[in-house]
C-alpha cells in the first residue's frame, strides 16, 4: 500500500492513499527471471553420444500372434521369420496383416543398425499407414542405484 506525502490542507494525522500499482518491483522480477531462463535454456539441450542397447523396463504382455519386423545388419527386411522381397514394405505387411492397419507392428533391429537406417524404416511403415508400432529390445539389468 502506498501513502501519498505533502500538504493536503487538513492538519490531522491522517496519510491519504493512493490506489496506483507500484510496478517497479514487478519489472524487476520479470528481469531476474528473464535472465536466469536466459542462462538455463542453452543447458537444456544435450549432444551426448548415447549407446542403447538393452531396456529396463517391464515388459508389456505380448498378443497372441505378434507381428515382428525385423532390420538385420545388412539393412535387410524380415516379416516374421520370412525375408522380404524386392515388392516393398507395404504389400507384404498387407498380406501379413490380412489388411488390417490398426495391428500393432513389432519393430526389432539388429544392434549395429544405425538411427538413420531404422528411422527410414519407420518412415516407410508410417507411409504404409502402420502407425501402431512398438520397439523391441532385450531385457536388461536395472542399473545400480548410486
Amino acid at each position: 500500500m502506498a501513502a501519498k506525502l505533502g500538504s493536503s490542507g487538513d492538519d490531522g494525522d491522517d496519510l491519504a492513499e493512493t490506489h496506483e500499482i507500484n510496478v517497479t518491483p514487478f519489472i524487476d522480477v520479470i528481469l531476474v527471471l528473464l535472465i536466469i531462463f536466459m542462462v538455463a535454456a542453452p543447458l537444456a539441450t544435450v549432444d551426448v553420444p548415447v549407446d542403447l542397447p538393452s531396456s529396463t523396463a517391464t515388459p508389456q504382455p505380448k498378443p497372441d500372434k505378434p507381428l515382428y519386423l525385423t532390420v538385420k545388419s545388412d539393412l535387410s527386411l524380415a516379416i516374421g521369420d520370412d525375408a522380404l522381397g524386392e515388392a516393398g514394405l507395404g504389400p507384404a505387411l498387407d498380406r501379413a496383416t490380412s489388411g488390417n492397419r490398426d495391428q500393432r507392428i513389432f519393430l526389432r533391429a539388429d544392434k549395429t543398425v544405425d538411427y538413420g537406417s531404422l528411422m527410414t524404416v519407420m518412415n516407410d511403415l508410417r507411409a504404409a499407414g502402420y502407425l501402431k508400432i512398438a520397439l523391441v529390445g532385450l531385457e536388461g539389468m536395472p542399473a545400480p542405484v548410486p
